[in-house]
């Protein structure tokens, strides 16, 4: 048998192993996702309108799946939905290196696909539809077809090894790496773990708009986080955070890009406070931010 031979016979295994636990996700399959667990499919966030979506199974039956779980920020959720006999993916013991082959699966479209490609990259990263940095993803080149995030990566045992997530240009594709962490916020997801981050409630400018804009009415450039927006009731509303003010530092961290504050954010525990210090036209002054105790958060993955 030819090497040609065998990756055919590779994605014709993976196909016939993985279809019945892969599904499409949306009455127009917009993406994919697979079963993890007995009446749980894993999918991304980014998939979904609302709390409710159509899951359909290869067999044509389609149900409606209800977010049971949900990490919006790594852009994945669990959906409770009635998978019938169809079994869990196996999730893979040893990560992939680049030059492995790896098998994507996917619904999209409700058109069922396998197809090998390479691993090019590991280590990757890309953001969430919040914004928000997630580091450690997998680059494939594997072809993958409109409707594909939320199908599982395979590797040549027919393991997932990642949750593809993020189409790149030239035909690259990013998944979400499967490690510890991931596994165990899956299965925390599936008994109904919802992971929200604390969140400062305000609607940020890029760097060079701040700048322009303080140029624009003759004040000194600064580098910082130009405040755009800030939502009503939010910590930062509370804090008296303003339109037009320039967010410099946050704790003992200086802010020159989002990731900044994201990561200051990641540090602050409900119920404590942060200071952040911030310019307003000419002046410079502290602000207090009090976070709820009860909102919830947690350091996930990503």
């Amino acid at each position: 048998m030819t090497m040609f031979e065998e990756l055919g016979e590779l994605v014709r295994t993976a196909r016939r192993d993985t279809a019945a636990s892969v599904v499409a996700i949306g009455r127009h399959g917009r993406g994919s996702g697979f079963v993890v667990a007995p009446g749980r499919v894993v999918t991304n966030a980014h998939n979904l309108r609302d709390e409710t979506t159509e899951v359909r199974f290869h067999d044509g039956r389609a149900v409606q799946g209800r977010i049971v779980g949900s990490d919006v920020d790594g852009d994945l959720v669990v959906l409770d939905a009635d998978t019938g006999d169809a079994a869990a993916l196996a999730w893979a013991d040893d990560a992939v290196e680049p030059g492995d082959v790896v098998v994507a699966v996917t619904a999209g479209r409700h058109q069922w696909r396998a197809a090998w490609g390479q691993v090019t990259a590991t280590e990757a990263g890309f953001r969430g539809p919040r914004g928000r940095a997630i580091s450690g993803a997998i680059e494939h080149a594997t072809p993958c077809g409109p409707g594909s995030s939320g199908g599982p990566l395979l590797d040549v045992t027919g393991r997932v090894v990642g949750i593809d997530t993020h189409r790149r240009e030239h035909g690259f594709y990013l998944a979400r790496a499967v490690d510890q962490r991931l596994r165990d916020a899956v299965a925390a997801m599936s008994e109904g773990r919802r992971y929200e981050r604390l969140r400062l409630g305000v609607a940020l400018a890029g760097a060079d708009i701040a700048a322009r804009l303080r140029r624009s009415v003759g004040l000194d450039e600064r580098s910082g986080l130009l405040v755009r927006g800030v939502v009503a009731g939010s910590p930062a509303d509370e804090a008296g955070i303003k339109e037009g003010d320039l967010l410099v530092r946050a704790g003992d961290r200086e802010l020159l890009s989002p990731d900044d504050l994201f990561g200051a954010l990641a540090e602050v525990k409900p119920g404590d406070d942060l200071v952040v210090g911030l310019v307003r036209g000419a002046d410079e002054l502290d602000v207090t931010v009090p976070f709820a105790a009860t909102e919830p958060s947690t350091e996930s993955e990503g």
